[in-house]
């Protein structure tokens, strides 16, 4: 099985963090800095067909769930603390059910265990309209995704992605062709009868509509340890939206 690629940082309790759809680990390298300097040590982890990672046309939480067993395997980490946003807490979720006695905490962010219907594909729209052929520059991709997408942070957020594939061609690093025939896959919930019955907290923006309150007892059913709580002046991308809560909040359950 092929590895997944990591950035890690830092010594102390290992915390492994995994991004959302279409994201990758440099997202969260001011936060994962903190952990570090807080005595952790931080695995960035790139999921499949994402950041750095390999890609491949099979793709569904199990397959990213045994990605992150295999990695944990390859660094013999002990006990680690799971956190994911998003499509990266389906996978944590998925993962904690699966591999109960490999996880000493969950921490799930802004999303829930349940099915999700298809809802990018006006960002998919967007991604899919940009010719490689004809933009040669960071500055022109914006310009042409401005066209689809409106929203200034989210195309900065997509753009991190781009890079260098030889020299005058701009590409993703996320696997697009396969990513945009998945989006059942990633709309999908685990199973009706995963348990994890370790220690759970789920963060929700308080501006996020991806958890609410008619989820909480479906949430408590999976995780019966878990605390619910709110990153206030937040959206889904909560952890860099109001960064300071999110990490105080995460915190003070990891040190509890």
């Amino acid at each position: 099985m092929e590895l997944l690629h990591s950035k890690i940082m830092g010594n102390g309790r290992p915390l492994l963090i995994l991004h959302g759809f279409l994201g990758m680990s440099d997202n969260w390298k001011t936060l994962g800095n903190q952990y570090a300097e807080n005595g952790f040590e931080v695995h960035l982890i790139d999921q499949r067909n994402h950041g750095k990672s390999f890609h491949s046309q099979d793709f569904d939480y199990e397959f990213l769930a045994e990605d992150l067993n295999a990695y944990i395997q390859y660094k013999t980490i002990t006990s680690p603390i799971l956190l994911g946003h998003s499509m990266g807490g389906k996978t944590a979720m998925q993962f904690a059910c699966t591999h109960a006695d490999l996880v000493s905490k969950l921490i799930v962010a802004d999303i829930a265990p349940k099915y999700y219907p298809p809802h990018h594909q006006e960002i998919i729209n967007g991604l899919l309209s940009l010719d490689f052929n004809e933009i040669t520059t960071r500055k022109e991709a914006d310009g042409a995704l401005a066209e689809h997408l409106t929203d200034f942070g989210i195309r900065q957020f997509l753009l991190k992605n781009l890079y260098w594939v030889e020299k005058g061609k701009l590409g993703f690093r996320f696997n697009l062709d396969t990513l945009r025939h998945k989006m059942e896959e990633i709309g999908e919930n685990i199973s009706s009868i995963a348990t994890y019955q370790g220690p759970t907290l789920f963060l929700r923006g308080d501006r996020s509509e991806y958890i609410l309150p008619t989820d909480f007892e479906n949430i408590k059913k999976h995780f019966p340890s878990t605390t619910i709580d709110t990153v206030m002046n937040a959206g889904h991308w909560l952890h860099a939206e109001n960064p300071k809560e999110f990490f105080s909040k995460t915190m003070t359950f990891i040190t509890s």
